[in-house]
Protein backbone atom coordinates (compact mmCIF):
# COMPACT_ATOMS: atom_id res chain seq x y z
CA UNK A 1 0.00 0.00 0.00
CA UNK A 2 2.60 2.16 0.92
CA UNK A 3 4.69 1.77 -2.71
CA UNK A 4 0.97 2.09 -4.35
CA UNK A 5 0.69 5.85 -2.33
CA UNK A 6 4.32 6.93 -3.29
CA UNK A 7 3.92 6.00 -7.23
CA UNK A 8 0.60 7.76 -7.08
CA UNK A 9 2.26 11.09 -5.26
CA UNK A 10 5.02 10.95 -7.08
CA UNK A 11 3.07 11.06 -10.73
CA UNK A 12 0.20 13.61 -9.43
CA UNK A 13 3.40 15.94 -8.93
CA UNK A 14 5.10 15.12 -12.00
CA UNK A 15 1.24 15.25 -13.52
CA UNK A 16 1.10 18.69 -12.48
CA UNK A 17 3.84 19.96 -13.98
CA UNK A 18 2.50 18.91 -17.28
CA UNK A 19 -1.09 20.28 -16.71
CA UNK A 20 1.08 23.49 -16.42
CA UNK A 21 2.86 23.56 -19.51
CA UNK A 22 -0.03 21.81 -21.38
CA UNK A 23 -2.43 25.21 -20.48
CA UNK A 24 -0.23 26.78 -22.60
CA UNK A 25 -0.60 24.91 -25.57
CA UNK A 26 -3.97 24.57 -24.90
CA UNK A 27 -4.44 28.57 -24.66
CA UNK A 28 -2.91 29.22 -27.66
CA UNK A 29 -4.48 26.99 -30.18
CA UNK A 30 -8.09 27.88 -28.67
CA UNK A 31 -7.30 31.24 -29.57
CA UNK A 32 -5.01 31.32 -32.85
CA UNK A 33 -5.51 27.41 -33.30
CA UNK A 34 -1.91 26.90 -33.53
CA UNK A 35 0.39 24.63 -31.85
CA UNK A 36 3.16 26.61 -29.89
CA UNK A 37 6.31 24.48 -30.88
CA UNK A 38 8.49 26.41 -28.62
CA UNK A 39 6.48 26.54 -25.41
CA UNK A 40 8.39 23.29 -24.17
CA UNK A 41 11.90 25.40 -24.57
CA UNK A 42 10.06 28.13 -22.96
CA UNK A 43 9.74 25.97 -20.21
CA UNK A 44 13.35 24.91 -19.86
CA UNK A 45 14.43 28.79 -20.21
CA UNK A 46 12.19 29.16 -17.34
CA UNK A 47 14.48 26.22 -15.43
CA UNK A 48 17.66 27.53 -16.44
CA UNK A 49 16.52 31.37 -15.38
CA UNK A 50 15.35 29.97 -12.13
CA UNK A 51 18.87 28.46 -11.47
CA UNK A 52 20.86 31.78 -12.68
CA UNK A 53 18.41 34.25 -10.22
CA UNK A 54 19.21 31.67 -7.58
CA UNK A 55 22.70 31.57 -7.84
CA UNK A 56 23.46 34.96 -8.63
CA UNK A 57 21.01 36.68 -6.24
CA UNK A 58 21.86 34.30 -2.96
CA UNK A 59 18.01 34.61 -2.56
CA UNK A 60 17.61 32.05 -0.10
CA UNK A 61 20.78 33.28 2.41
CA UNK A 62 18.39 36.78 1.98
CA UNK A 63 15.13 36.30 2.23
CA UNK A 64 14.87 32.47 4.00
CA UNK A 65 13.93 29.14 1.73
CA UNK A 66 10.54 29.85 1.45
CA UNK A 67 10.14 33.66 0.82
CA UNK A 68 12.98 32.90 -1.58
CA UNK A 69 11.41 30.64 -3.59
CA UNK A 70 8.12 32.66 -3.88
CA UNK A 71 10.44 35.64 -5.01
CA UNK A 72 12.47 33.43 -7.22
CA UNK A 73 8.99 31.97 -8.84
CA UNK A 74 7.81 35.60 -9.38
CA UNK A 75 10.73 36.92 -10.99
CA UNK A 76 11.01 33.63 -13.33
CA UNK A 77 7.02 33.71 -14.74
CA UNK A 78 7.62 37.54 -15.20
CA UNK A 79 10.38 37.18 -17.13
CA UNK A 80 9.21 34.39 -19.20
CA UNK A 81 6.02 35.91 -19.94
CA UNK A 82 8.18 38.48 -21.56
CA UNK A 83 9.84 36.10 -23.71
CA UNK A 84 6.36 34.44 -24.66
CA UNK A 85 5.02 38.15 -25.46
CA UNK A 86 8.43 38.74 -27.66
CA UNK A 87 7.87 35.46 -29.69
CA UNK A 88 4.00 36.46 -30.28
CA UNK A 89 6.06 39.65 -31.96
CA UNK A 90 8.30 38.40 -33.70
CA UNK A 91 7.39 35.08 -34.75
CA UNK A 92 3.84 34.76 -34.75
CA UNK A 93 1.95 37.94 -35.21
CA UNK A 94 3.55 38.92 -38.99
CA UNK A 95 2.10 35.80 -40.10
CA UNK A 96 -1.16 36.28 -38.72
CA UNK A 97 -3.23 36.57 -42.11
CA UNK A 98 -0.68 33.97 -43.27
CA UNK A 99 -1.66 30.06 -44.42
CA UNK A 100 -1.14 27.98 -40.93
CA UNK A 101 1.30 26.08 -42.55
CA UNK A 102 3.54 29.69 -42.17
CA UNK A 103 3.12 29.60 -38.25
CA UNK A 104 3.53 26.24 -37.66
CA UNK A 105 7.33 26.46 -39.34
CA UNK A 106 7.39 29.76 -37.59
CA UNK A 107 6.53 27.83 -34.54
CA UNK A 108 9.65 24.85 -35.07
CA UNK A 109 12.22 27.57 -36.15
CA UNK A 110 11.61 29.23 -32.89
CA UNK A 111 11.81 26.24 -30.56
CA UNK A 112 15.15 25.23 -32.29
CA UNK A 113 16.47 28.81 -32.03
CA UNK A 114 15.66 29.28 -27.99
CA UNK A 115 17.25 25.62 -27.90
CA UNK A 116 20.25 26.20 -29.32
CA UNK A 117 20.71 29.85 -27.85
CA UNK A 118 20.66 28.35 -24.12
CA UNK A 119 22.57 25.59 -25.09
CA UNK A 120 25.01 28.27 -26.25
CA UNK A 121 24.22 30.21 -23.27
CA UNK A 122 24.78 27.78 -20.79
CA UNK A 123 26.38 24.95 -22.36
CA UNK A 124 25.60 21.26 -23.13
CA UNK A 125 26.08 19.60 -20.12
CA UNK A 126 23.54 19.54 -17.67
CA UNK A 127 23.16 22.47 -14.91
CA UNK A 128 22.61 20.99 -11.33
CA UNK A 129 20.45 23.11 -8.61
CA UNK A 130 22.07 23.89 -5.61
CA UNK A 131 20.49 21.83 -2.77
CA UNK A 132 19.52 23.17 0.02
CA UNK A 133 17.01 25.47 -1.46
CA UNK A 134 14.22 23.51 0.17
CA UNK A 135 14.62 21.63 3.20
CA UNK A 136 13.93 17.61 1.85
CA UNK A 137 11.25 17.25 4.16
CA UNK A 138 8.92 14.21 4.40
CA UNK A 139 5.80 14.71 6.04
CA UNK A 140 3.47 12.08 7.76
CA UNK A 141 0.42 11.47 5.82
CA UNK A 142 -1.89 9.25 7.15
CA UNK A 143 0.33 7.12 8.46
CA UNK A 144 2.25 7.55 5.30
CA UNK A 145 6.27 9.46 4.45
CA UNK A 146 5.37 11.84 1.47
CA UNK A 147 8.13 14.55 0.54
CA UNK A 148 7.16 17.84 1.16
CA UNK A 149 8.10 18.67 -2.13
CA UNK A 150 5.36 16.58 -3.75
CA UNK A 151 2.85 18.23 -1.46
CA UNK A 152 3.84 22.05 -2.66
CA UNK A 153 4.34 20.81 -6.36
CA UNK A 154 1.04 19.67 -6.41
CA UNK A 155 -0.99 22.87 -4.13
CA UNK A 156 1.01 25.40 -6.61
CA UNK A 157 -0.19 23.86 -9.56
CA UNK A 158 -3.60 23.05 -8.35
CA UNK A 159 -3.98 27.16 -7.32
CA UNK A 160 -2.41 28.33 -10.19
CA UNK A 161 -4.56 25.96 -12.76
CA UNK A 162 -7.56 27.12 -10.91
CA UNK A 163 -7.15 30.73 -10.38
CA UNK A 164 -6.67 30.45 -14.52
CA UNK A 165 -9.73 28.40 -15.20
CA UNK A 166 -11.77 31.07 -12.70
CA UNK A 167 -10.17 34.46 -14.69
CA UNK A 168 -11.12 32.46 -18.37
CA UNK A 169 -14.41 31.96 -16.96
CA UNK A 170 -15.66 34.82 -14.75
CA UNK A 171 -13.65 37.71 -15.58
CA UNK A 172 -14.24 40.69 -18.60
CA UNK A 173 -10.71 39.84 -19.58
CA UNK A 174 -11.74 36.21 -19.34
CA UNK A 175 -14.70 36.77 -21.66
CA UNK A 176 -12.77 38.52 -24.37
CA UNK A 177 -10.70 35.60 -24.20
CA UNK A 178 -13.38 33.20 -24.62
CA UNK A 179 -14.94 35.21 -27.56
CA UNK A 180 -11.91 36.04 -29.53
CA UNK A 181 -11.41 32.13 -29.01
CA UNK A 182 -15.15 31.51 -30.77
CA UNK A 183 -14.54 34.58 -33.08
CA UNK A 184 -11.83 36.63 -33.59
CA UNK A 185 -13.68 38.84 -36.88
CA UNK A 186 -16.87 39.19 -34.15
CA UNK A 187 -14.47 39.85 -31.67
CA UNK A 188 -13.27 43.01 -32.78
CA UNK A 189 -16.59 44.33 -34.14
CA UNK A 190 -17.85 44.54 -31.05
CA UNK A 191 -14.81 46.73 -29.65
CA UNK A 192 -12.32 43.91 -28.22
CA UNK A 193 -8.84 44.52 -29.39
CA UNK A 194 -7.70 40.81 -30.41
CA UNK A 195 -4.02 41.26 -31.11
CA UNK A 196 -4.20 42.88 -27.17
CA UNK A 197 -6.12 39.37 -26.18
CA UNK A 198 -3.61 37.25 -28.02
CA UNK A 199 -0.44 39.01 -26.40
CA UNK A 200 -2.29 38.49 -23.14
CA UNK A 201 -2.57 34.68 -23.88
CA UNK A 202 1.49 34.88 -24.59
CA UNK A 203 2.05 36.24 -21.56
CA UNK A 204 -0.18 33.74 -19.23
CA UNK A 205 0.14 30.46 -21.07
CA UNK A 206 4.48 31.05 -21.43
CA UNK A 207 4.14 32.29 -16.99
CA UNK A 208 2.90 28.79 -16.19
CA UNK A 209 5.41 26.98 -18.20
CA UNK A 210 8.68 29.13 -16.67
CA UNK A 211 6.65 28.40 -13.26
CA UNK A 212 6.93 24.69 -14.16
CA UNK A 213 10.42 24.99 -15.32
CA UNK A 214 11.51 25.70 -12.19
CA UNK A 215 9.66 23.76 -10.62
CA UNK A 216 11.43 20.98 -12.26
CA UNK A 217 15.15 22.36 -11.37
CA UNK A 218 14.07 22.45 -7.41
CA UNK A 219 12.33 18.79 -7.80
CA UNK A 220 14.75 16.50 -9.57
CA UNK A 221 17.98 19.07 -8.77
CA UNK A 222 19.16 19.12 -12.40
CA UNK A 223 18.18 20.64 -15.57
CA UNK A 224 19.63 20.01 -19.42
CA UNK A 225 18.93 22.50 -22.79
CA UNK A 226 16.83 19.07 -24.48
CA UNK A 227 14.26 18.45 -21.78
CA UNK A 228 11.72 20.77 -23.22
CA UNK A 229 11.35 18.69 -25.90
CA UNK A 230 10.22 15.90 -23.55
CA UNK A 231 8.11 17.13 -21.28
CA UNK A 232 6.41 19.53 -24.61
CA UNK A 233 5.72 16.08 -26.33
CA UNK A 234 4.12 14.98 -22.66
CA UNK A 235 1.95 18.19 -21.92
CA UNK A 236 0.67 18.55 -25.75
CA UNK A 237 -0.51 14.55 -25.40
CA UNK A 238 -2.02 15.36 -21.91
CA UNK A 239 -3.24 18.70 -23.45
CA UNK A 240 -4.69 16.34 -26.54
CA UNK A 241 -5.73 13.60 -23.53
CA UNK A 242 -8.02 15.77 -21.97
CA UNK A 243 -9.48 17.88 -24.78
CA UNK A 244 -7.35 20.82 -27.10
CA UNK A 245 -8.56 23.71 -26.39
CA UNK A 246 -10.42 22.65 -23.09
CA UNK A 247 -8.09 24.24 -19.92
CA UNK A 248 -10.04 21.61 -17.11
CA UNK A 249 -8.96 19.01 -19.94
CA UNK A 250 -5.63 19.73 -20.15
CA UNK A 251 -5.35 19.86 -16.05
CA UNK A 252 -6.90 16.40 -15.92
CA UNK A 253 -4.65 15.17 -18.88
CA UNK A 254 -1.69 16.35 -17.34
CA UNK A 255 -2.31 14.92 -14.30
CA UNK A 256 -3.68 11.38 -15.67
CA UNK A 257 -0.70 10.99 -17.73
CA UNK A 258 1.21 11.72 -14.88
CA UNK A 259 -0.33 9.13 -12.92
CA UNK A 260 -0.20 6.25 -16.06
CA UNK A 261 3.79 6.97 -16.41
CA UNK A 262 4.01 6.64 -12.47
CA UNK A 263 2.08 3.62 -12.21
CA UNK A 264 3.81 1.74 -16.03
CA UNK A 265 7.09 2.40 -14.22
CA UNK A 266 6.08 0.72 -10.85
CA UNK A 267 4.37 -2.50 -11.41
CA UNK A 268 5.90 -2.92 -15.28
CA UNK A 269 8.93 -1.75 -16.61
CA UNK A 270 10.32 2.00 -16.09
CA UNK A 271 11.47 1.51 -19.63
CA UNK A 272 8.20 1.25 -20.88
CA UNK A 273 6.93 4.41 -18.87
CA UNK A 274 6.63 6.22 -22.57
CA UNK A 275 5.19 3.48 -24.27
CA UNK A 276 3.08 2.75 -21.77
CA UNK A 277 1.58 6.34 -21.50
CA UNK A 278 1.13 7.15 -24.97
CA UNK A 279 -0.71 3.64 -25.92
CA UNK A 280 -2.85 4.78 -22.98
CA UNK A 281 -3.82 8.13 -25.03
CA UNK A 282 -3.99 5.95 -28.97
CA UNK A 283 -6.61 4.18 -26.85
CA UNK A 284 -8.76 7.06 -24.88
CA UNK A 285 -8.56 9.00 -28.46
CA UNK A 286 -9.94 5.78 -30.50
CA UNK A 287 -12.82 6.09 -28.33
CA UNK A 288 -13.04 9.29 -28.22
CA UNK A 289 -11.17 11.34 -30.74
CA UNK A 290 -11.83 14.99 -28.55
CA UNK A 291 -9.95 13.38 -26.09
CA UNK A 292 -11.77 12.75 -22.12
CA UNK A 293 -13.37 15.98 -22.04
CA UNK A 294 -14.23 17.01 -25.86
CA UNK A 295 -12.29 19.95 -28.07
CA UNK A 296 -13.69 22.54 -25.87
CA UNK A 297 -12.43 25.77 -27.53
CA UNK A 298 -14.77 28.10 -25.75
CA UNK A 299 -18.70 28.79 -24.79
CA UNK A 300 -20.80 30.97 -25.17
CA UNK A 301 -20.17 34.52 -23.71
Amino acid sequence: MEEFVQQLTNGLAVGSIYALIALGYTMVYGVLKLINFAHGDLFTLGSYLGLTLLTSMSLQKHLGPVLAVVVLALMVMGLIAVVGALLDRVAYRPLRQSPRLSAVVSALGASIFLQNTIMLVYGARSRVYPMDVLPRVVVDVFGMPIPLMRILILLVSLTMMLALYFFIQKSRIGTAIRAAAIDQGAAKLMGIDVDRVILLVFLLGPALGGLAGLMVGLYYGQVNFTMGWIYGLKAFTAAILGGIGNIPGAMLGGLLLGVIEAMGAAYISIAWKDAIAFGVLIGILIVRPKGILGERVAEKV
